[in-house]
C-alpha cells in the first residue's frame, strides 16, 4: 500500500449487487477526477477463497479501466487479510450451495501514501461526499 493513494475493497465476485456496484462507482470517481492507477490505485480482495481464485478475479476486474488490482488467497491467507483490516465476512447458507451468498463489510478502506489508514467511504455514500474524501486523500 505504500507509495500510492490506494482505495481497499473486501467483496465477491458472486456477489450480485454491492460489489459491482462498489467497484464500477468507485472507478467512476477515479476517472471523475481524472486519475489513473498510479494516481490512484483500487484494490479488490475476495473474501471468497472457495470460489474466487485468482483467475476469477482477474476475470471479474478485466473490463476495468484503468486496471483495478485483484487479490485472492487460500482460507487462511483470506482470514489474516481481513482480521488485520478489520474486515467482517460470513456465508449465508450452506457453503456446498453453489449460489450461497457472503455477508461483507461493504466500506471502501483509504489509505494514503504512506500506508496508513484515513476514512471510509460507505457503501451509498453521496458522490459529492465520495470525491471529497478522494481529492482530500490524493493532495496528501
Amino acid at each position: 500500500l505504500v507509495g500510492t493513494p490506494t482505495m481497499m475493497f473486501f467483496g465477491y465476485t458472486f456477489c450480485p449487487d454491492v460489489c459491482p456496484t462498489t467497484l464500477f462507482e468507485a472507478s467512476a470517481w477515479r476517472q471523475s477526477l481524472g486519475l489513473d492507477e498510479k494516481s490512484l490505485q483500487i484494490i479488490f480482495v475476495t473474501v471468497d477463497p472457495a470460489r474466487d481464485t485468482l483467475e476469477v478475479v482477474r476475470d471479474y476486474l478485466s473490463p476495468f479501466d484503468p486496471p483495478i488490482l485483484g487479490l485472492a488467497g487460500n482460507a487462511a491467507e483470506t482470514e489474516e487479510i481481513k482480521s488485520s483490516f478489520g474486515i467482517f465476512s460470513e456465508i449465508e447458507g450452506e457453503e456446498n450451495d453453489p449460489y450461497y451468498l457472503v455477508s461483507h463489510t461493504s466500506s471502501i478502506l483509504l489509505f494514503d501514501r504512506e500506508g496508513q489508514f484515513k476514512a471510509t467511504i460507505s457503501f451509498g455514500e453521496a458522490t459529492d461526499s465520495a470525491l471529497a474524501k478522494l481529492r482530500a486523500l490524493v493532495a496528501g
